[in-house]
């Protein structure tokens, strides 16, 4: 086993609760660290016995451009699309951020971390 990250991986995008988040957007910083079995990679330096990183950053980014409401509902799509793609993934973590939230005053981000398969139990 062995685990794989992509870490400050941004966009523009215009998630929220409230129509002037998805009018104008913001910005969002996701980290993804995934566990699975890389062995066969590790002897063989092959890509395709393991998780491709331009594939991971695909499937986020795809999911990123569909609008929805909540960071834990866009965070357990994000797991269930990784998933769907990569089924021996033994575990996820995502860590999103929504960077200045409207909230009435400063904040820097406001943050969701889910762990799979642990939230899901």
């Amino acid at each position: 086993m062995g685990k794989v990250s992509l870490e400050g991986i941004e966009f523009h995008a215009y998630h929220g609760a409230y129509p002037e988040e998805n009018v104008l957007g913001n910005r969002f910083t996701l980290d993804l660290e995934l566990e699975t079995d890389f062995k066969k990679a590790m002897l063989q330096d092959d890509l395709k016995s393991t998780v491709d990183y331009t594939k991971l950053y695909k499937i986020i980014k795809d999911r990123m451009d569909v609008r929805v409401k909540l960071l834990e509902h866009l965070g357990h799509l994000i797991i269930e699309d990784i998933l769907k793609y990569y089924p021996d993934t033994k575990e996820i973590k995502i860590t999103l951020k929504k960077h200045h939230p409207s909230l009435g005053g400063l904040v820097k981000y406001s943050a969701v971390e889910i762990h799979y398969p642990q939230d899901y139990d």
